[in-house]
């Protein structure tokens, strides 16, 4: 981990009218960190989440990535810089093969080498006998593999993860762990949002608690899951179970 961080956030808030969505949040994620966010339903994390990568303009404070201020631009400019995201429902294009879906990133020099790049990334995901099926026929977490690996084609800094685990097999599950955890040691850092603590503890570091827009706590899964405050008001019985 460098002392750079991959993304900056200062003093991030949104609100929609009279609701504060997101109250002001400051943030930083370092290449090969793995950071999960965790709080229940209507916390604002997926709306911080949308602010982070341009789907939403914040309406205060400052997105940086790898130094540059975003804030307010377009989501494409975050892919540019390096921002990688997945969304809670995966969205293939269906008509396409699986092999078809991994070069769209790179539509404009479809070659040799692209190809090449698309075989190992789907034989790490476990897709390699799937590569010209339609994505259509592949199963809602397989389609959450292969988002992923359309994701990696573009060899992002940080990628952001909604709910990659949510309604996946165990066993598809573990190979999304595995892969975090390879591109973690190639210096991408993560940032997920999660339900499953168990997926959670797998592969954080370090996790941030929200509820009602804003950080509760902040800690090892352990830490936070000692805090009286996540335990009785917010994880509670999920915790104990």
């Amino acid at each position: 981990m460098t002392d750079q961080p991959v993304l900056e956030l200062e003093e991030i808030a949104k609100s929609f009218g009279k609701l504060q969505a997101v109250q002001p949040l400051s943030l930083s994620v370092y290449p090969g960190q793995v950071l999960g966010i965790i709080g229940p339903n209507g916390s604002g994390k997926t709306t911080l989440f949308n602010c982070i990568s341009g789907v939403l303009k914040p309406s205060s404070g400052k997105v940086r990535l790898n130094s540059v201020n975003l804030t307010g631009k377009r989501p494409h400019l975050f892919a540019r810089k390096g921002l990688g995201r997945t969304f809670q429902i995966a969205t293939p294009f269906v008509a396409m093969t699986v092999m078809e879906n991994m070069l769209v990133p790179e539509m404009v020099r479809d070659t040799k080498a692209s190809r090449r790049k698309a075989a190992e990334i789907l034989e790490m995901l476990k897709l390699t006998r799937l590569t010209h099926e339609s994505a259509g026929n592949l199963s809602g977490g397989q389609m959450k593999l292969l988002e992923l690996g359309r994701i990696m084609m573009c060899d992002p800094k940080i990628v952001i993860l909604d709910e990659i685990g949510a309604g996946v097999h165990p066993n598809l599950k573990n190979v999304i762990a595995d892969n975090i955890r390879h591109y973690q040691s190639r210096g991408v850092a993560f940032l997920l949002i999660e339900h499953d603590m168990d997926f959670i503890q797998d592969v954080c570091e370090d996790i941030v608690v929200m509820a009602y827009g804003e950080v509760i706590a902040r800690g090892t899964f352990e830490e936070v899951t000692r805090s009286e405050r996540v335990i009785e008001s917010y994880l509670g019985a999920e915790i104990e179970a």
